[in-house]
């Protein structure tokens, strides 16, 4: 475990100030785009799939949030408070700003060079590294770093958290929990896609809404003790507090370490669900899931943090191991802060509303996590996987059920390790796709100054390895073998873009 948390440390100390670099780069590239763009965002995320084959853009939203808002978002936001202080609340927040242009651009990547297998959409990681950066070789190690991790390291890490809180608020066994859980995994994922979508799609919208009204319950139970809250985050956050000052900058490394955790925006890991939406221009997926970031961040983590501030449900350390702040020293920092500050509603009730509330987070997330693992084996055996489809679904039901029963605390590290080179990679890789992000931007920003519904033409815009693309224009344009005659339908000319009708 030495071993394991300074490989951990090596990886994710450096990327807590590179995941605020590399937001703020394409958040400067796109010109805000994730402020600027909000209104489109609610549009892009009501409208209907453009093609068969293809789920609509709330779906793929649902289905990102699935693996976006989990176990990070009640036991990450505690550990963050522990280990940085309340300060570490707002550079979770400021991730999450920033991050969420980080999220446009590896989900509008996602959609650029997405492919259509065995009738579905699919795409990521893998794919805009193969088809973008032409490198085959690294698009492949990635795959299969994302297969190993999503399909039989990181669900181990939910399951156990469901088993262990269970576990603590009604003494149900570890082992009936892992049977429970394991069985009804097995019935979502025998179900296929379609059943994956649509259980995402139920659980999600249960899952957030009843985790936000019980925070806003505390909030307004606790009102007068707003303003000093807010007063208490900022002031740890810049090193101004008199208790919390010496530990700013490990604020900002846990603040910015536990955002990325739970959002993953820059990770990659949204980028495999942005991929399945059928959409008339990739920016419009992007939209979609730069909005999800606010939603996972700025809403459920920072309603975890008030929560526990408001009923000074935490303790903090310093990096050195001298403690600052003791409110609850019998409490271990993670979902037990939360667990605690629900308490404060009524007593007893904590524990009970946290089980379930990790059970819809976490289970949601496996959910995510298979379609990720199946996506990356996709994409590496193509559409005829055969047996293997089998070897991930067993594998991962199997790994379900032992991190159920086993401490977690080795595949935590061990996925942490994953998670982080996974997130190393991805970053630099879309930092080396900047060009054809900010080309996918300024298309999407033309068209709507022209009033037009944005629909998008690689070829115009000189983007090579955007085959899905060239293929649905292909099919739209008119035949132009033979000699038009006066009934013919006609190309119109839009600004810079020639199209077919609309009829057509």
């Amino acid at each position: 475990m030495e071993v394991l948390t300074t490989i951990n440390d090596f990886i994710w100390n450096p990327m807590a100030y590179f995941a605020l670099a590399v937001g703020l780069f394409f958040t400067v590239l796109t010109a805000g785009v994730q402020f600027r763009r909000i209104p489109d965002m609610f549009r892009a995320m009501v409208q209907k799939g453009e093609e068969k084959g293809g789920i609509a853009p709330m779906q793929a939203l649902l289905l990102t949030l699935a693996s976006r808002v989990g176990v990070g978002n009640i036991a990450g936001v505690g550990t963050a408070i522990a280990a940085g202080g309340p300060g570490a609340l707002f550079w979770m927040v400021v991730c999450a700003l920033l991050g969420s242009a980080s999220a446009f651009a590896e989900s509008t990547l996602a959609q650029v060079y997405k492919r259509k297998v065995g009738g579905e959409h699919r795409g990521g990681i893998p794919f805009y590294v193969e088809h973008g950066l032409r490198l085959k070789w690294l698009a492949a190690v990635i795959a299969v770093i994302t297969l190993v991790g999503y399909g039989f390291v990181f669900p181990g890490v939910q399951s156990n958290n469901i088993a262990t809180s269970i576990e603590g608020a009604f003494q149900v066994p570890t082992w009936i929990s892992a049977v429970g859980v394991t069985a009804l995994f097995a019935f979502v994922i025998l179900g296929g896609t379609k059943r994956i979508v649509r259980a995402a799609e139920a659980m999600v919208p249960v899952m957030a809404i009843g985790y936000i009204l019980a925070a806003l319950a505390i909030i307004a139970f606790n009102a007068d003790l707003i303003a000093p809250t807010i007063s208490l985050v900022m002031t740890s956050a810049f090193g101004t507090h008199q208790v919390f000052g010496g530990i700013a900058g490990a604020a900002v490394a846990w603040g910015v370490r536990r955002a990325v955790f739970s959002n993953v925006a820059g990770v990659g890991e949204g980028t495999f669900g942005s991929a399945a939406a059928a959409v008339s221009h990739p920016a419009k997926q992007g939209l979609v899931q730069a909005f999800s970031i606010f939603i996972d961040t700025v809403v459920v983590c920072h309603a975890t943090g008030i929560m526990i501030l408001m009923t000074g449900s935490y303790n903090v350390v310093a990096p050195d191991g001298t403690p600052l702040v003791t409110n609850v020293p019998d409490l271990e920092a993670g979902p037990a802060y939360t667990q605690n500050a629900l308490n404060s509603l009524s007593s007893g009730i904590g524990p009970g509303f946290v089980a379930v509330a990790l059970f819809f987070f976490a289970f949601t997330t496996l959910i995510a996590f298979f379609y990720i693992a199946n996506t990356n084996l996709t994409y590496l055996t193509g559409k005829n996987r055969g047996p293997l489809t089998w070897v991930l679904k067993l594998g991962m039901l199997a790994i379900i059920f032992y991190g159920s029963v086993e401490s977690a605390s080795t595949i935590w590290a061990i996925g942490d390790i994953g998670y982080g080179t996974l997130g190393w990679l991805n970053m630099i890789c879309i930092l080396l796709l900047a060009p054809v992000v900010r080309k996918v931007v300024k298309d999407y920003d033309a068209q709507r100054r022209q009033g037009l519904d944005p629909d998008f033409d690689p070829t115009r815009l000189g983007i090579t390895g955007a085959d899905y693309w060239t293929s649905q224009r292909t099919c739209l344009l008119p035949r132009i073998d033979a000699e038009p005659d006066g009934d013919a339908p006609q190309s119109t000319d839009v600004g810079d873009r020639t199209e077919a009708p609309k009829s057509l």
